[in-house]
């Protein structure tokens, strides 16, 4: 198992759970798994632009992203960047 850790907004949304317990073996596994996946993909099944995604602290693009692989007891923090002008 792993632990998905979910930013305040995103908790809410989360019926209020800061930290998730996913049975997944990719980060795309695990974020498809929360009961918030329609918010971190977009219609065509792609990670929104603004959600970076980190696996022990390392972010999940710099392996190979959505693709990288799960181990048990690893932790995924999910940070939304903010954009506008």
């Amino acid at each position: 198992m792993a632990v998905v850790v979910l930013p305040a907004l995103l908790a809410r949304e989360a019926g209020g759970r800061k930290r998730i317990e996913v049975d997944a073996t990719t980060v795309g596994g695990a974020l498809r798994s929360l009961p918030i996946a329609d918010l971190l993909f977009d219609e065509r099944g792609e990670l929104r632009r603004l959600v970076n995604v980190y696996v022990d602290g390392i972010d999940a693009r710099e392996h190979d992203g959505v693709e990288t692989r799960l181990a048990s007891g690893q932790t995924l923090q999910i940070v939304q960047a903010v954009a506008g002008g």
